[in-house]
C-alpha cells in the first residue's frame, strides 16, 4: 500500500488476534504508530505492520484513520505534544531565570540523545521522508520546528541577549546538529558531549553572563 493510499472497508480482511474498537483501538495504533514510525521510518513500515502490533483488525484502522497519511499526522501531533512536554519540563527547572533554561535544555538534551536506542528528532526524520515540502507531513514539521525559534527567541529575548534572534537562531542551529550527530557518530558521541559547553559560550556572550553550570 502507497503511504497515502485511501483505507477501503470493503473486503477488508481481519488480521489475526485480539479485534479492539472505539478510542481503545485508536490508542493502540497510536502507540504502535509512534513506535513503529520513529525505530523503522514512516516509508518503510506498512499498515499492515501498524494494525498488528496495535491489535486491531484494519476496519478498526479504517475508522480511525482514512489514510496512511491521517495516521502519519496523527503520529506526529502524538510527538509535538511529548516533545513540548519535554522542552517545557527542561525549561522548568529554573523559572524566571531564561539563560539558565536555554542552558538546561542543552544539559538535557545531550543526555536524551545518549542514550543507545535514541534515534534522533522524529520531525527531522519525517522531513527527509517526504522530499515534497507541501506535503502536510513536511508542513507539520514546519509548524514544529517554528514553534520551537519562537520559544527560543521568546527566551532569548528575556535573558537580555543582545541579539535575540541571533542567539535563538544559533541554538537552533545547534540543536538539529545534536539530532544529526547522534545519528551519524552515534548516541552520546563527543559532538552531542560538547554541546553543552558550546551553548553556555553562546548564551554567555550573547547575554553577557555566565550561566552556572
Amino acid at each position: 500500500m502507497s503511504d497515502s493510499e485511501t483505507l477501503k472497508p470493503a473486503g477488508a480482511r481481519r488480521t489475526r488476534g485480539a479485534q479492539t474498537a472505539g478510542p481503545e483501538a485508536q490508542q493502540n495504533l497510536l502507540r504502535a504508530a509512534d513506535e513503529l514510525f520513529y525505530r523503522e521510518g514512516v516509508r518503510a513500515v506498512g499498515v499492515d505492520t501498524v494494525v498488528e502490533r496495535a491489535g486491531v483488525n484494519k476496519m478498526s484502522l479504517y475508522r480511525q484513520f482514512s489514510s496512511k497519511d491521517e495516521l502519519v499526522l496523527a503520529y506526529l501531533e502524538r510527538k509535538d505534544e511529548q516533545f513540548f512536554d519535554y522542552v517545557e519540563k527542561s525549561f522548568a527547572k529554573h523559572p524566571g531565570e531564561p539563560a539558565r533554561q536555554l542552558q538546561q535544555y542543552f544539559d538535557d538534551l545531550a543526555v536524551r540523545a545518549s542514550i543507545d536506542d535514541y534515534r534522533g528528532c522524529p520531525f527531522v526524520n519525517v522531513s527527509v521522508e517526504f522530499p515534497d515540502a507541501a506535503h502536510p507531513a513536511r508542513q507539520f514539521v514546519f509548524g514544529n520546528k517554528e514553534r520551537l525559534m519562537a520559544r527560543l527567541l521568546e527566551l532569548a529575548t528575556a535573558a537580555g541577549a543582545n541579539d535575540p534572534a541571533e542567539l535563538a537562531n544559533g541554538l537552533g542551529l545547534m540543536i538539529e546538529g545534536v539530532y544529526a550527530a547522534s545519528q551519524t557518530y552515534g548516541p552520546g558521541c563527543g559532538p552531542i558531549l560538547v554541546a553543552p559547553k558550546v551553548a553556555a559560550q553562546l548564551i554567555a556572550s550573547a547575554c553577557g553572563e555566565s550561566t552556572a553550570r
